[in-house]
């Protein structure tokens, strides 16, 4: 092989490497993330451990809904995974362990699971938007979120309103356990 040839495919191999690293950090970077659940809070949807891709160009395209699970900026070094109970402008109530949205009763089927598993006493202690934080609606730009294991959940009960702005991205995937491989549904 001459030497030219062998430059040649030694500069097509080092650019095909550069151009695959280079969409990896792109993808990485702007589409998709990969992230590890810390702590019981989404039980038991999610486990502590568990690792999950995260779209992060969807609410780039469209708001989030009701029920999708997010990764969010909680501190300026912790990232949460909850699930969004509360839009921009609606009022929420939980009374005798009924979430009301505007008034009228939701159906939360993914706590079915951990309601059937308890023995006594209620999964969400009941609580109006008024009551924590004064306001009686999801301020705009905000979101309402709670982890599904309520009793167990630093959520908005606690540090209220998640700005639309630190939403990193939608949960879509967990890869890993594999015997819970599959996509993370809204309900």
């Amino acid at each position: 092989m001459s030497q030219k040839k062998k430059r040649s495919e030694t500069f097509a191999w080092f650019r095909a490497i550069a151009l695959s690293v280079l969409i990896v950090i792109i993808v990485r970077t702007f589409i998709l993330g990969n992230y590890i659940v810390d702590g019981p809070s989404m039980e038991p949807t999610l486990y502590n451990g568990d690792r999950l891709i995260v779209n992060k160009i969807n609410y780039k395209l469209s708001q989030p809904k009701r029920f999708d699970v997010v990764i969010f900026h909680a501190t300026k070094t912790d990232d949460y995974v909850k699930r969004v109970i509360g839009l921009p402008g609606d009022t929420i109530r939980y009374s005798n362990d009924q979430l009301y949205v505007n008034g009228k009763p939701v159906n939360e089927p993914f706590l079915k699971e951990k309601k059937n598993s308890m023995l006594a006493g209620q999964l969400t202690w009941d609580f109006t938007l008024k009551e924590l934080t004064g306001k009686e609606r999801v301020p705009k730009g905000m979101l309402w979120v709670m982890g599904d294991n309520r009793q167990n959940s630093t959520d908005s009960r606690v540090f209220h309103f998640v700005s639309e702005r630190k939403v990193v991205g939608k949960v879509d995937l967990r890869y890993w356990p594999y015997n819970h491989f599959g996509i993370i549904h809204r309900n």
